[in-house]
């Protein structure tokens, strides 16, 4: 990780990205690219898919990257909104839903039950997410899944940073509610039987 972090220092220092080793860039942006991917997705196989098709596109397109154009990792997660875009456009051609959401591992220090809690809370979380609009899920994605700042997402979406920061904070003020409700509704549910 601490490589990543170096890697990624260095790729934002440098203004010419063709000197670059495209293992440089994936080792660099991977995790991040999966996160995103993850985020929207929550399907770890298909982040997987994703996060390759991104990379193939950068690898095919890096020489049409300039820095005069903004920032490398903009031009990069352009790249992957759009692959993300063309995901979900594909599947309303040909929708269908996976049986079973797969989670990342989880530490195998923990109990049973620390295990089944963190994922029905995994489970809600995620829940809560897919009911937000849109942009709310994107600016969720690109923050914690993308690990980018506000203003690297305000230059994605078309939006000044100061907006992206009201608009990240109504989000989760959003989610905090809905989970605080779903969970009042399940202990009152449980109080009834």
């Amino acid at each position: 990780m601490e490589q990543a972090i170096q890697n990624t220092r260095a790729l934002e220092a440098t203004q010419n990205v063709e000197s670059l080793d495209f293992t440089y860039i994936f080792e660099a942006y991977y995790k991040r690219v999966y996160n995103y991917n993850y985020y929207r997705t929550h399907n770890q196989d298909v982040s997987e898919d994703l996060t390759s098709q991104t990379f193939e596109k950068v690898f095919t397109r890096l020489q049409t990257y300039t820095a005069d154009k903004g920032k490398f990792e903009v031009w990069l997660f352009t790249i992957v909104r759009n692959t993300m875009n063309d995901y979900y456009r594909s599947r309303k051609k040909y929708p269908w839903e996976p049986l079973e959401h797969v989670f990342e591992t989880i530490s195998k220090e923990k109990g049973p039950e620390h295990i089944i809690l963190e994922m029905e809370q995994q489970t809600e979380i995620l829940k809560a997410i897919k009911k937000l609009n849109e942009r709310e899920r994107n600016i969720i994605a690109y923050k914690y899944g993308g690990n980018l700042s506000n203003k690297e997402i305000g230059i994605l979406m078309n939006l000044n940073e100061k907006h992206v920061s009201v608009i990240l904070c109504r989000t989760l003020k959003k989610l905090k509610t809905r989970l605080e409700e779903e969970n009042d509704e399940s202990h009152k549910q449980k109080e009834c039987r």
